[in-house]
């Protein structure tokens, strides 16, 4: 898994919960097949980890 290397390092919560996040959210990008993916060079799970870092995608975690 490639996560984006400066936004990993600024980041200052859990790492395994938006590694989770970051994984199922490329899940449901190459499920419906995101046109974003091409764009970033079929790097699904960098691209889902980005749109995390950049809030761009919101997670929360469900009990």
């Amino acid at each position: 898994m490639i996560f984006p290397l400066e936004q990993l390092v600024k980041f200052s919560n859990n790492v395994y919960e938006v590694t989770v996040a970051a994984s199922r959210r490329a899940y449901q990008m190459s499920m419906i097949k995101d046109p974003a993916i091409e764009q970033n060079d079929g790097k699904v799970v960098s691209l889902a980890a980005k749109q995390l870092f950049t809030e761009q995608v919101q997670y929360r975690i469900e009990n």
